[in-house]
Parts: C-alpha cells; sequence; structure tokens
C-alpha cells in the first residue's frame, strides 16, 4: 500500500507535564501538543518524484504512463545501480530469450497504487523558440495543462486525485495522491518566480508547492528550468536564478488546527525539500568529443574488453529488451561460472575450505573497466557540484543521491544512448536533477557555519595575543592524519574536493523533528534515470523516497483539545477574578424593550427619553465577587478625530464614583479610569447619556443613528463584561430645515412624531409631502415674540427694581460673555426647557419657574434661539440665496464704502431691496429674515434708545449728511464734551455698537455661505455675513 498507519511506538512522541495553574494565551496550545501521543500515529508513504525536458517533442505524453506511473524505461546494462536488490524495484517476470541469454529479467520502479504521493516536473512542454512563445508569455496559455493532465489521469490508479497543477509558460508542476493521502493534505499554496527575459519572464524560472501532510509536516517541492549555456557567464546566471527563486518565492501563512499564522512563508521554513528540473549546469574542462567517445563505448558494451563477448543488443534506438551483463540469475551454456563450479566441488567434496576472492562483488567503484569508473571521472568537472563545493548556491544542507547513471543529455531522439550528433555536437551533461534537503540539514549547516565562525573569531583572538604558534605547537600530536598530498590545491578547479561518496548511502535514514515538533524520517531508496524513454533529447529521471511522519489523527485530537480546553477552563475559573454587575435603578419600561430586542432586563440600561441637551443618569454597582484582587475599567472607543463619523459621536460617558460620600465631602467623587477592589468590596459606575451637538440630533432626527451601545466592562485577567445601554430619542426642533418645520401643526413635533410612528411610518425627515400650516416656523414667532417681551419686561424692571440691572455690554443678551447668570447648569436646564416647550408648541413662558428672573429668562431665549438658527440645515440665507447676494451690486456693502461712512440713501435703501428681493424666490425663508431681523433691530432701539432730543442736537450738528441715514462712522464730534450735541454722539455710537455686534452674532448663525479654507478669505465671509444682517437692523432717524 502508498501509506500505512501504525500504532504508535514507543518513544515517537511523549507526553509533557503542563501546569495547568499558570495559564496563558499559549496554554491551549502546549497543552494539547503536550498530549500528542494520544493523538499523532506514525504513517508511512512513498513518494515518487520525476523530472523531465520534453523538448515539446511530439508524442512525449504517452510516455508518461511508462516511465513515471510505472517505472519502465530502465536500462540494466546502463547503470552501476544494483536493480537486483532494492525494495522499490520490481521485475517484470521472463521475457522471450535473445539468442545470447536465456532467462533475464525486465524490471522497473514500483509504482501504481504503491506510491502515496506523485510529483511530475516538466520543462518545456511549449516550444520556447517559436513566435508564437511570446504571446504565451503575455497570456496565459493553459492548453498544455490539459494535455498532460489527461495524460496522468488516464495512468494514474483510479482514487488518485490532483493536487496541485500549476504551470508556468513551459514549465508545469504536478502533484497527485492517494486516496488514503488526500484527506491528510492542507494549506496547499503554489507561486511562481520568473527569472527570464528582463529577469521576469516565465521562459526561464520555476514554480513552487507547498503543502503540509498530516498537519504536522512541511513539504516544499520546487520545479525549475535554469538558463541554458556551457561559458562562465551562464553559470554565473543559472547561480542568479536560483538565488531569485529563493528570496522572490513567497507561500500563504499556514493555518494548523484553526491557528493561523501572521507572516507569509518562504523557501527554508519546511520540513522536506525536493528541488526538480532541468538545471542546465554542464561538464567542462574536457573536450565534447571525448566524453561523447567514452560514453558511447559504454552503450554499445564494447568498453570492457573482458565482457565484448556477453550479449549487448546492437541497435540502442527504441525499448528493447533489457539485457544486463552483470548479476543474471541463470547461467549461459556456453560460460558457465566459476560459483557453479565451486558449487559442483562442494558436492563432491564435503571438507572446509576458505572463500574465494571472486566470490565478493566488486565495488563498481574501484573496477576500472566499470561504467561507474567513468562517471566518477566525469562528475568533478560537474558545474554543480563545483558551485556547491564553493559555496555560491545549494550549499546549505542540499543533497543529491548517488550518479550511477549516463548524463541526462543530449540524446539524438528516439535513440537509447546516441548522444548528439548534429553540428553542434554537445557534450553529454546531468542537466536534469532531484536534489533534497530536511529541515535538520539546514540546521546541520547553520550549525557548522556558527561554528566556523567562532573558530575564526577566537583564531583572530589568538593571533591577537600572539600565542596561535603556541596553539599550533601544542596541538601537534592531536592533529596528525594522513592527508592526500594535493590538499592545498585550490578548491575552484573541478575535481579536486570531489569524493564520489560524499553524495551519501542509500541505507542512510534520516529523522529530524518538523516545525509543529513532530518526528519524521526520510529515506532515499533509489536515484536513477529512464534510459529507454527516446521521445525527448533528455532522458527523464525519478527518485522514490520512503516518508515515515507523524500524522495528525483530527478526531483523535478534537477529543483531546475538548479535554484540555475543560481542564484549563476550570482551573482559569479558580484563580481568575470574578466582577458581578447590578443595575441600580432599572427603567420600569425596560422589560417590555428588553423583549423586542432580546436582551435580559436585568442585564440592561435604558434610560428611557432623551431629550436635547438633557443629561440622563443610571448608576450601576459593580462587586468583586471573587477570591482574588479584581481590576477593571471600561474600554474607550478609538476616535479619528472625524466629526461627520456617526460612530464617534459620544452621547454616552462612564465613571467610577464612591458609593457613599466619606468623611464631609458632601457629594460623591470620579475614582479614575480604572478601579481595583477587594474581593467582596463595591463600587459604582454612574453612567450619563447626553446629546449636546447639533449634528449628532440631525442624524437623530432622520433615522440615520440610534441611542444603543454596548458598554464593555474589561476586566484584568477575567472574563468581559458586555452592558447594553438604550435610551428613546426625544424628536426635537432642533437640527431641522425650514422645509420640515412649516409643515409642523398645531401641538409640536412630538405629536406630529407619535402620529407618524402610529402610522408605522419609519422615523426620519418630516415628509415633504405634508401640508404647510405656517408661512414660517412657529417656533420662530415664539422666540421672536418671548424676545420682545421679555426685553420690555427687563427694562420695566430696572426701572421699578433696585437690584435689577441691565448689563451695559452691546452683545447683551446674545452673546455669552455678556450673560448675567454665571450658573451655566440652571441656564442650561433653562434652555432645555424652552425647547421642550418648543417640541410641545407650548408658549415658552411656560418653560419657566415663578422665582426666575427676568434677566435670566431673557439670557436662556437668547441662547435657545441662537442654538434654534445654528441647527437650521438649510439656514435662513441659503447657500443658493448666498451666492446670487453675493454676485449682486450692492453700492452700500462694497470695501470702498465701508470706508466712507454713511452711504447714500439711495444706496442704503437699494440694497436693502435687491436683498429682499433675491430672498422672495424663497418666500418662507424670506419671511423668516424679515421677521428675525426687524425684531433685533426693535431690541436695539430699546436697550440703546436714542431720544427725540438727541436726534435733534444730531441733526442740528451734522446737517444733511445724516438725514438719510444715520451712518456709524458719519459723525464727529469731540467726545470729551457735555454738550446736548456730545452727549447724543455718544448714544448713537452705542446704537451702533450693538448694531454691529447683534450683527456679528446672527450673521454666523443664519447664513450658510461656503467656508474658505485660508483664514483671510474666512475672516472677508465673515465680514459680509455681518453687513447684510447690519444693513438691515438700522432704522431711519425717529426714535
Amino acid at each position: 500500500m502508498e501509506s500505512s498507519q501504525q500504532p504508535p511506538p514507543p518513544g515517537s512522541t511523549t507526553s509533557e507535564p503542563v501546569d495547568l495553574a499558570t495559564t496563558n494565551p499559549y496554554s491551549l496550545h502546549q497543552a494539547v501538543y503536550a498530549r500528542r501521543a494520544e493523538y499523532v500515529r506514525p504513517h508511512r508513504i512513498r513518494v515518487k518524484i520525476g523530472t523531465w525536458n520534453v523538448a515539446a517533442c511530439p508524442g512525449t505524453d504517452k510516455d508518461l504512463a511508462g516511465w513515471f506511473v510505472s517505472g519502465r524505461g530502465l536500462d540494466a546494462a546502463l547503470t552501476s545501480l544494483d536493480l537486483s536488490d532494492n525494495p522499490v524495484v520490481e521485475k517484470d517476470g521472463p521475457v522471450s530469450p535473445s539468442t545470447d541469454a536465456v532467462g533475464e529479467h525486465a524490471v522497473h520502479l514500483v509504482g501504481g497504487d504503491k506510491v502515496g504521493l506523485y510529483v511530475l516536473g516538466l520543462q518545456e512542454v511549449v516550444d520556447l523558440n517559436t513566435p508564437a512563445y511570446m504571446a504565451r508569455v503575455y497570456a496565459a496559455d493553459h492548453g498544455p495543462v490539459g494535455k498532460w493532465r489527461d495524460a496522468l489521469d488516464s495512468a494514474l490508479p483510479p482514487g488518485y486525485q490532483l493536487i496541485v497543477a500549476e504551470q508556468m509558460s513551459g514549465i508545469l508542476l504536478f502533484v497527485y495522491a492517494s486516496p488514503d493521502v488526500v484527506p491528510t493534505i492542507s494549506n496547499v499554496s503554489s507561486t511562481s518566480v520568473g527569472t527570464g527575459v528582463l529577469g521576469y519572464l516565465g521562459n526561464k524560472g520555476a514554480v513552487v508547492t507547498r503543502l503540509i501532510l498530516g498537519d504536522s509536516t512541511r513539504m516544499l517541492f520546487v520545479n525549475c528550468h535554469l538558463a541554458s549555456g556551457n561559458e562562465a557567464s551562464y553559470v554565473e546566471r543559472r547561480i542568479w536564478d536560483v538565488g531569485t527563486i529563493l528570496s522572490r518565492a513567497q507561500f500563504k501563512p499556514a493555518s494548523i488546527a484553526g491557528v493561523s499564522e501572521d507572516d507569509p512563508e518562504k523557501i527554508g521554513d519546511e520540513d522536506f525539500a525536493f528541488w526538480l528540473g532541468d538545471l542546465n549546469f554542464r561538464l567542462d574542462g574536457i573536450p565534447s568529443d571525448d566524453i561523447r567517445h567514452l560514453l558511447m563505448l559504454h552503450s554499445r558494451g564494447e568498453y570492457d574488453l573482458s565482457k565484448r563477448g556477453l550479449p549487448r543488443e546492437d541497435s540502442l534506438e527504441g525499448e528493447g529488451v533489457v539485457v544486463s551483463s552483470e548479476g543474471s540469475e541463470e547461467t549461459t551454456d556456453r560460460e558457465p561460472t566459476a560459483s557453479s563450479s565451486r558449487a559442483r566441488a562442494q558436492d563432491d567434496d564435503d571438507s572446509e575450505f576458505l572463500p574465494d576472492p571472486d566470490d565478493f562483488v566488486p565495488d563498481p567503484h574501484e573496477d576500472p573497466a566499470s561504467l561507474q569508473a567513468t562517471l566518477d571521472s566525469l562528475l568533478p568537472h560537474d558545474q554543480l557540484k563545483r558551485v556547491i563545493r564553493q559555496r555560491k548556491i545549494f550549499h546549505d544542507g542540499w543533497r543529491e543521491g548517488p550518479i550511477t547513471f549516463l548524463p541526462t543529455y543530449k540524446y539524438d531522439v528516439g535513440t537509447v544512448g546516441l548522444f548528439d550528433s548534429s553540428e553542434k555536437r554537445r557534450a553529454p551533461s546531468w542537466c536534469d536533477r532531484i536534489l533534497y534537503r530536511s529541515r535538520k540539514d539546514k540546521e546541520d549547516f547553520e550549525k557548522k557555519i556558527k561554528e566556523e565562525e567562532d573558530a575564526r573569531k577566537k583564531d583572530e583572538e589568538m593571533r591577537a595575543r600572539g600565542i596561535d604558534h603556541a596553539a599550533e605547537e601544542d596541538e601537534v600530536l592531536f592533529d596528525y592524519g594522513p592527508d592526500p598530498d594535493d590538499d592545498n590545491q585550490p578548491q575552484e578547479s573541478p575535481g579536486l574536493d570531489y569524493d564520489e561518496y560524499d553524495d551519501g548511502e542509500e541505507g542512510n535514514v534520516d529523522q529530524i523533528v518538523t516545525k509543529e515538533g513532530f518526528n519524521d524520517k526520510i529515506h532515499l531508496d533509489i536515484y536513477t534515470s529512464h534510459q529507454r524513454i527516446t521521445s525527448s533529447d533528455h532522458k527523464p529521471i525519478s527518485s522514490v523516497f520512503t516518508l515515515d511522519y507523524d500524522a495528525v489523527v483530527p478526531e483523535l485530537k478534537a477529543k483531546v483539545h475538548a479535554e484540555v480546553a475543560r481542564e484549563l477552563d476550570r482551573a482559569e475559573n479558580e484563580g481568575r477574578p470574578g466582577i458581578t454587575v447590578v443595575v441600580d435603578h432599572p427603567n420600569p419600561h425596560s422589560s417590555e424593550q428588553s423583549d423586542r430586542h432580546g436582551d435580559p432586563p436585568e442585564h440592561l440600561v435604558d434610560f428611557g427619553e432623551v431629550r436635547f441637551m438633557k443629561k440622563e443618569t443610571s448608576t450601576l454597582t459593580l462587586a468583586n465577587t471573587g477570591r482574588v484582587p479584581a481590576t477593571f475599567l471600561f474600554v474607550e472607543k478609538p476616535t479619528t478625530g472625524d466629526p461627520d463619523n456617526s460612530t464617534l459621536l459620544q452621547w454616552l460617558t462612564a465613571s467610577f464614583i464612591r458609593p457613599e460620600p466619606s468623611g464631609d465631602e458632601p457629594e460623591s467623587f470620579e475614582l479614575g479610569k480604572e478601579v481595583t477592589l477587594e474581593p467582596g468590596e463595591t463600587v459604582q459606575a454612574l453612567l450619563e447619556a447626553s446629546v449636546s451637538e447639533i449634528s449628532h440630533a440631525r442624524m437623530l432626527n432622520d433615522g440615520e443613528a440610534s441611542l444603543e451601545e454596548v458598554l464593555v466592562l474589561r476586566v484584568t485577567d477575567g472574563r468581559d463584561h458586555f452592558i447594553p445601554i438604550r435610551g428613546t430619542w426625544a424628536p426635537t426642533c432642533i437640527g431641522r430645515s425650514i422645509d420640515e418645520l412649516i409643515r409642523i401643526p398645531e401641538g409640536g413635533i412630538r405629536k406630529l412624531a407619535k402620529a407618524l410612528l402610529e402610522k408605522k411610518v419609519r422615523a426620519g425627515p418630516i415628509p415633504y409631502d405634508l401640508d404647510v400650516h405656517s408661512a414660517a416656523p412657529r417656533e420662530l414667532f415664539r422666540f421672536t415674540e418671548a424676545i420682545e417681551t421679555l426685553t420690555e419686561r427687563a427694562l420695566a424692571d430696572e426701572q421699578m427694581v433696585e437690584d435689577c440691572r441691565i448689563p451695559k455690554d452691546a452683545g447683551w443678551p446674545f452673546e455669552e460673555s455678556t450673560w448675567k447668570s454665571s450658573d451655566g447648569d440652571s441656564r442650561a436646564s433653562l434652555v432645555v426647557d424652552i425647547i421642550d416647550a418648543l417640541d410641545h408648541d407650548r408658549p415658552i413662558s411656560d418653560a419657566f419657574a415663578p422665582e426666575t428672573s427676568c434677566i435670566q429668562r431673557l439670557e436662556a431665549v437668547g441662547e435657545a434661539l441662537l442654538l434654534f438658527l445654528r441647527g437650521l440645515t438649510d439656514g435662513v440665507i441659503t447657500t443658493s440665496i448666498w451666492d446670487r447676494i453675493e454676485q449682486a451690486a450692492l453700492p452700500s456693502l462694497s470695501p470702498s464704502a465701508a470706508a466712507s461712512r454713511p452711504p447714500p440713501g439711495a444706496d442704503f435703501e437699494a440694497d436693502k431691496t435687491t436683498i429682499l428681493d433675491i430672498l422672495s424666490t424663497t418666500p418662507n425663508h424670506n419671511i423668516c429674515f424679515v421677521f428675525l431681523t426687524a425684531t433685533l433691530a426693535k431690541i436695539v432701539a430699546e436697550l440703546s434708545p436714542l431720544s427725540r432730543a438727541e436726534l435733534e442736537a444730531l441733526k442740528a450738528d451734522s446737517g444733511s449728511r445724516v438725514m438719510g441715514v444715520l451712518g456709524r462712522r458719519s459723525l464727529s464730534f469731540r467726545r470729551g464734551g457735555t454738550s446736548p450735541a456730545a452727549e447724543a454722539a455718544a448714544a448713537f455710537e452705542r446704537r451702533q455698537t450693538r448694531e454691529r455686534r447683534f450683527a456679528e452674532v446672527f450673521g454666523r448663525a443664519i447664513c450658510r455661505a461656503p467656508v474658505p479654507e485660508r483664514e483671510r478669505d474666512k475672516k472677508l465671509v465673515e465680514d459680509r455675513e455681518r453687513a447684510i444682517v447690519e444693513l438691515f437692523l438700522r432704522r431711519r432717524g425717529d426714535s
């Protein structure tokens, strides 16, 4: 069978104790791994790897079944490998005997369903020398994949599945797995690295695949086709190709048992790597004709004169019968063997005798006439082995099996052993190779490099201290060895460092510890060529490996994982802090709401109705009910500074406070962001909900946001508590447009919202298909009425009540810095009540308690009015109206007119008429503007009055210059005098100042002008807004 599962042998994997009391984020993985003996079972499979440069020759796909799957095409006469005693070599049975031999047996490599993984690398599956190739370089051509896949599918036994089919131009890589192996393969990741034209195109390069076997063993397969050519420059290019493949090949992060790695993997992270393909390294330093002649004699069986009488096929063409000249199980009648003679002699004489030296099988490496001796003389000239010795590439642990076969390139197509007979007469070379490396090989190399570096540093240190010669003398007795005479020759010379035994022996078994900590073994069973495959100018080569690996059994691991998780959970719960959360005063309506949302009432904090600018509070009691101290905090949401992002509009705050004030402290105070409680201690959490941003109110009105949040209480080393928080938004007139507000019927926005909810209309803007109920927002009418009334009352109280004094600052009552009331919380509460009265369509006077003074009322109404105006989404002067005003000719607002006040009366009135004409295109906005500015002008006149006597004094002194319009800079009186004219000028200046201050405040509130980026341009826009409003606050020369 291709794979086998065995019971766990003693010592294959061990269980290690894990301290469950000291758990950490990696404890689960470590504890499961410590019990790996319970869910890991040893498996053994054969891995067959083959590579073939098909040279785009026709009919090569038809040979796959024969050489790669069935293992045929071997020629025992053209290899020094002992095929008679190899576990992966099988005999076909008797064949038709030739005239010169009787009873010979043909052999083949193991195949069929006895192989667990088939890995095939092909090169030049398309013709790289035709003009059509460039089209394949820039446009993927997957036609060759289908042809070769069909050939493999038909050749492999039923049930084998394709794991990888990766193509880059003429390079193809296939991986097939047996039915038993397929379920154990995961994390398949493939990539291509082009090193051809311009260093990137795919005519040369590699296709690389990584897969994980049994959740334990990482395997890597590289199928490459390196740069061709025999000159030294091409050798360097092949070295560059390999380095590029190593540096650019990357794979997706592996995910094992649900745990994903963070970084992508690269070549070198695997447990077993196999590098196959046409590496294109040649033989140099020997004339081509000499190599061809020498190998031709071996191919024809003419090299060993002592065996010229042995049978050998006359022709080297075709797939003829394999006839071996050595190791026959039967002898011919013409030449009985020595062993048979001695056997007969032993039958005649039972006496003991010493073994004859001829009874031992000769070592082909020591036989000068053997094929292996010839190969051994050629291999030192192999470019690949030279660059490995020079530590340029493949020196970091890569190995190759013993080369016992003829060079794989270049043959005449259709021949078994006829090398290139064309004009080029290329030198035979081992271009096609299979290298392999284990994790242990790589680690051993790294260890060796470190030891060399340490030795170098030690030598340098000794030389620096002047004791290097003394050390050499002390070590003479221990360093003696029979070194060869030529050990000082340069390593760069071909053949001087070559040892035919360096490739390793087939009997060695490499045992490694994988990246996942499992014990695996690999053994190279055979490395050979299929000499009798003649359809290409390259001979295919193959290797068979036996892989013993610890495979994870998913069902057993899942069982162990569940048991370990329960153990860790129990151990962790006993030592982790525990916090109990209790809602102190749950909303009586929260039970009904929680039924709709599915949250248990005891875990829900419901603030009920949340009004604009109204702060709602709730408290939680947090108790440490565990056995250890508990440290906890509320997790804060990250912010990016984008005010338009609804997730960043903070409406909920949480803080920790003392449950009861201690000592003489009148109220509770905050304890900081993080609190630590000893077992049995408690603390309160204060939750505050408040919507104070107009933009947030606008989104809530439009249904684009909601008052729902999940508060996370993070307990250090404990479990998090998730506390759902809710509030019901109370619709408000703040943050709506004039077109919406004029459609609100009597009863206010709350009544309308309730009616729409009953009609199952989704929360959002007021529908524009509703009837218009007023020419301007009813809220604006109430504001202007309240301001006029409260101003008159404040002036009257100032005359009658001694303690009632109106602030003299020109910005009062609309500028915050001029407000008489310093209690911000009280004033904010009044503003909330004013807005609530408007939302219910009640008079503003209903919002005040009887004891509230007139000045406090007026300041609160002024603040609420500005809040209302700033919240209008379209503004009183919309963006489109502003653009038209900017384009209109307004002489009184020009910079020159502003520098020489007063403007002519005609210009003054003409500009007002122009602005009103523009506003008349939007009647509702026009009414709002006129109504608001008229009210403000009246407030200015009442707070900064001009008596008739003062007006007469001004007229008498200034003459005709002020008869049309009383300009701000039109008078020039001496301020220090006490004449009636001077007093009148001072009064007039106070009025001008108030007009300007009011215009500054309300210009920004009612205009929706585009905001420039530069500060200078912003200032110009603000001056323009103020000037427009100020134009309508001026009054004619009557009091």
